[in-house]
């Protein structure tokens, strides 16, 4: 099996770095968080104490 010439590594290495790159960008992008709803008409703090 022939070897490499360094620069096709070098190559290698920076095409797979740039779609790593991309791939974490995208993912970060395309992340969203699910939406909460606030109620804030209604106080659901209650008390039940039990004397």
């Amino acid at each position: 099996m022939p070897q490499m010439a360094p620069l096709s590594w070098t190559f290698m290495f920076i095409f797979f770095s740039i779609l790593f790159m991309l791939n974490c960008i995208i993912n970060f992008y395309n992340f969203s968080y699910p939406i909460m709803k606030k109620n804030k008409n209604k106080i659901s703090f209650v008390l039940n104490w039990k004397w």
